[in-house]
C-alpha cells in the first residue's frame, strides 16, 4: 500500500476509534495497537529511503541526492501527522499534562524551535547550491560549442575556478559576511535569501554558508535537540512516552542528514553520532543510514560549507578534472581528450539538469516542513492550554 494510502487508512481508524464509546478494559489494547502500528510504518518508511544504493545503473536515487532528500521530507511530514494522531487526537487533554509527558512534550516542542532555524539555515543552502548550479551552466555552455576556442576555454576555466572556490569556502569566512542578520523563527524575515546574483555580476561570491549570526552553528542545534533524548525503559515503552521518543528521534535524525548534505553554518563535529539503541527495532534502518551518512562524512571530511549532497559531489570531482584541461588547454585539441571532456561536459549538464529540476521542489519542501512544525507547535501548545484550564481548581 503506498504511503499517503496507508497514512490515511490509519488516522482515519484512530479517527473512528477515539471516537467511539469503548469499554475501559479494551482501550490499552486499542491504544497499544496503535503505538506498534505507527513504530511499524516509522520502519517501513526509513527501510525504504535505505533501500537505494549509490549505483547509477540501479534506477534508484543515490542516498543523500536531491531526490532523495526530499523522500526523506516526505518521511518526515508522513510521520509527523501519524505522530499528532497518535498523541492528540480525540484524546483528553490532561492525559499529555501528567508526568512524564509534561517533561517531554515541552523538550519536544523546544527540538521545533530548534528545527525551525535549521530549516530557515537549509533554505539559504539550497539557494547557494543553485548559485553553483548556474556557474556550472556557464561552463558547460562554453564547451559545448564547437569548434572549441580560446575565449570559450577561458569563460568555462572562470567559471570552474568560482564554482571550486564556492564550493570549498570555509565556515569561518561565511561567519564574517556583512549580511549576517540571522533568518528568525516565526518570522522576521522569509526562508529564503536573495539569489547571489549581484556577487556573481561583480565576479565575487559569497561563501555558500551566510545570512546567519555569526556564533549560531548547526552542529551546536543537533547537539541541543539530542542532549536530552533518552529512550523509554520498562512500561515506557507501552505508553505514549514511546510516541513521543521516536518522533524526537526522528527530528534529530532528518535534520542532522539536511545539514550534514547541504550547505550550512558551522558544522564541525556534526559526524558524531546521536545515540540510538540498537535493540530497538523501529530504529534499524535509521540506525543504517546513519552509519552510512556519518561514514561518508568521515571519509571527505567535509567540514566546510559543501556538504554531502550528491551532485555537489559529482559537480566538484567534474569541475576539478575539467579545470585541468582548461589549464592545459591548447588549440587543437587531441581527438581522444576531446571525446573525454565532451563526455564530462554530458554529465555536467545531466547533473545540473537534475538539480535545475530538484532544487526549488526541495526547497519549497523545507518550507513546508517549517510550515507544517509551526502549525503543529501551535496545536501542542493549545491542548496543554486546555488541559491547564481543565485541570486548575473551580473557585
Amino acid at each position: 500500500m503506498p504511503a499517503t494510502e496507508y497514512q490515511n487508512t490509519f488516522l482515519g481508524r484512530i479517527s473512528i476509534r477515539r471516537n467511539q464509546v469503548m469499554a475501559m478494559e479494551g482501550s490499552h489494547d486499542q491504544e497499544a495497537e496503535d503505538l506498534e502500528l505507527f513504530q511499524k510504518h516509522v520502519s517501513d518508511r526509513f527501510a525504504d529511503l535505505f533501500s537505494p544504493t549509490t549505483s547509477e545503473d540501479s534506477g534508484a536515487d543515490a542516498l543523500l541526492s536531491v531526490a532523495w532528500l526530499r523522500k526523506l521530507l516526505d518521511t518526515f511530514l508522513c510521520c509527523e501527522a501519524e505522530f499528532k494522531a497518535v498523541l492528540i487526537l480525540g484524546r483528553d487533554p490532561t492525559h499529555i499534562s501528567k508526568p512524564p509527558l509534561d517533561r517531554l512534550v515541552p523538550e519536544l516542542l523546544d527540538r521545533a524551535v530548534k528545527a525551525l532555524d535549521i530549516c530557515n539555515a537549509l533554505c539559504l543552502g539550497v539557494e547557494s547550491v543553485r548559485n553553483v548550479q548556474k556557474l556550472a551552466e556557464i561552463a558547460v555552455s562554453a564547451l559545448e560549442q564547437r569548434p572549441v576556442g580560446d575565449g570559450q576555454v577561458r569563460r568555462a576555466k572562470k567559471a570552474l575556478h568560482s564554482l571550486i572556490m564556492a564550493m570549498t569556502a570555509e565556515d569561518k569566512d561565511g561567519s564574517s559576511a556583512k549580511s549576517a542578520e540571522r533568518a528568525w523563527s516565526f518570522g522576521r524575515r522569509g526562508a529564503s535569501s536573495a539569489p547571489l546574483n549581484k556577487e556573481r555580476l561583480s565576479g565575487q561570491f559569497r561563501p555558500l554558508s551566510c545570512s546567519m549570526a555569526k556564533n549560531w552553528s548547526a552542529a551546536k542545534q543537533i547537539h541541543a535537540m539530542s542532549s536530552n533524548l533518552v529512550a523509554p525503559r520498562g512500561a515506557e515503552s507501552s505508553s505514549l512516552v514511546s510516541p513521543i521518543y521516536v518522533m524526537s528521534t526522528i527530528f534529530v535524525f532528518v535534520m542532522w542528514t539536511l545539514i550534514a548534505a547541504i550547505p550550512c553554518q558551522e558544522r564541525t563535529g556534526l559526524g558524531i553520532h546521536f545515540p540510538v539503541p540498537r535493540q530497538l527495532s523501529w530504529a534499524q534502518p535509521m540506525i543504517g543510514l546513519q552509519e552510512k551518512i556519518a561514514e561518508e562524512w568521515k571519509k571527505k571530511e567535509k567540514r566546510g560549507s559543501v556538504g554531502l549532497l550528491e551532485e555537489m559531489q559529482r559537480l566538484e570531482k567534474i569541475g576539478q578534472s575539467l579545470i585541468d584541461f582548461t589549464d592545459s588547454f591548447q588549440f587543437p585539441v587531441e581527438a581522444e581528450r576531446l571525446e573525454e571532456v565532451n563526455s564530462q561536459v554530458e554529465e555536467l549538464a545531466d547533473i545540473c539538469g537534475k538539480m535545475e529540476e530538484g532544487l526549488v521542489p526541495l526547497q519549497q519542501q523545507i518550507r513546508e516542513v517549517f510550515h507544517r512544525v509551526v502549525r503543529s507547535r501551535s496545536e501542542f501548545l493549545d491542548v496543554l492550554d486546555q488541559a491547564g484550564k481543565l485541570s486548575a481548581p473551580t473557585v
